[in-house]
């Protein structure tokens, strides 16, 4: 509609259709119209569905939320702006000063440096823990402990976590438990069916799966916590980008493909890595040498996932060559796109510890991550080979 001058006063309404459209339409409004004063207190308390402004949320945003909702089998998630605002949204939005939270001892890089650094500053006290030895977490329980952290499957060594019997601890002590299902995904793990509490998800891996998203995702089992923790992310500016989450929800239509031909493609790296010279280990959670085999059959069945950890005899000046002759595979601090991808944590996401620290969790610097992507397997193995025996001839 214009005015007599010509100036813009509203924008024209949508044409009306008879058929609708295949795709979700891109709405990247900051803003949303209501008619009347009235009409908004409706949509602010809850009598009727609309948007206002989009930090407290949009279409697109809600679209990628109730897939995820579906997948994890839990409703009233929260979409956020990257991975870390998923953290931040439950450990910041629910836990106060004064408040104790154990983390696993192998958490992602920055999850570790929350837990270390910003979280005492802000009087949250902290302990790293076993997360595979529930005895050990135990011990570490505090009055004052709220929650404890855990990923099912650790970055980068690939070691997994006793979710069942933390459940039980968590439930006996009246504790959260959070789970990251980053690396397994809902394809891989359903950590509702094993007793958590609240789940979290970086979009932006394997879900989205094309390395052009930041996004992230926490729901929780209770309700009110949801509306905490959507609250938290509303108030600090936690807002998804439409356009990301529009591009979520197409690598998420393709995501069940994606994940279960890199899996398989994983399974047969790992079993060819452990047969190459110059390999000191291989880590992968279906391999019966891997420490927590046991566990993994018991937690993941046959889902070994697409992520594969190996260290290389020696150390930096290997780990350069190998990356440089590994021909068509990205260098990069990611996971979970379509195209395989290298990481060396001594460089990248545990690059802040100090060498000994890295020794202590088995990172030393021939030691890479590799998550597994789409190419033809027989070709991803020739480029393994190759990069290999260059770098430890």
């Amino acid at each position: 509609m214009r005015n007599s001058r010509g100036s813009i006063m509203r924008p024209d309404p949508l044409p009306l259709s008879a058929s609708h459209p295949v795709v979700t339409p891109l709405s990247p409004s900051v803003v949303y119209a209501s008619e009347t004063p009235d009409a908004l207190d409706d949509q602010y308390e809850g009598r009727v569905q609309g948007y206002t402004y989009s930090r407290e949320g949009h279409p697109n945003a809600d679209v990628v939320a109730k897939r995820l909702d579906a997948m994890e089998g839990m409703p009233g998630g929260v979409v956020t702006s990257s991975g870390m605002a998923a953290v931040s949204a439950v450990v910041l939005g629910l836990l106060s000063a004064g408040d104790h939270i154990i983390g696993a001892n192998q958490l992602y890089g920055r999850s570790l440096r929350l837990m270390k650094d910003d979280l005492p500053r802000l009087g949250i006290t902290t302990t790293l823990a076993d997360p595979g030895d529930v005895q050990a977490v135990k011990r570490d329980i505090r009055p004052e402990t709220k929650m404890i952290l855990v990923e099912v499957v650790s970055n980068p060594t690939l070691c997994l976590a006793d979710i069942k019997g933390l459940s039980l601890l968590c439930r006996e002590k009246g504790i959260l438990l959070v789970v990251d299902n980053t690396f397994t995904t809902p394809r891989g793990f359903k950590p509702f069916d094993h007793g958590a509490d609240i789940v979290i998800h970086s979009i932006t891996k394997l879900l989205a799966g094309h390395s052009d998203v930041m996004l992230g995702y926490a729901v929780a089992r209770d309700p009110a916590i949801n509306d905490q923790m959507r609250v938290f992310a509303i108030t600090t500016g936690m807002t998804p980008s439409p356009f990301d989450c529009w591009l979520a929800e197409r690598g998420m239509l393709s995501f069940e493909l994606r994940f279960d031909r890199a899996q398989e493609t994983a399974a047969l790296l790992a079993d060819h890595l452990a047969g190459l010279p110059g390999i000191k280990r291989v880590l992968y959670p279906l391999r019966d040498d891997h420490p927590d085999h046991a566990l993994a059959a018991d937690l993941l069945g046959v889902s070994g996932c697409n992520m594969v950890s190996f260290e290389l005899e020696g150390g930096r000046a290997a780990a350069n060559i190998f990356t440089r002759e590994a021909e068509g595979l990205n260098f990069a601090p990611t996971l979970g796109d379509v195209g395989t991808t290298l990481s060396h944590p001594a460089s990248s996401s545990h690059r802040a510890l100090t060498t000994a620290e890295r020794a202590a969790l088995g990172l030393g610097e021939g030691f890479f991550r590799v998550s597994v992507g789409l190419e033809a397997p027989e070709l991803l193995l020739s480029v393994f080979t190759n990069a290999v025996a260059a770098a430890t001839s």
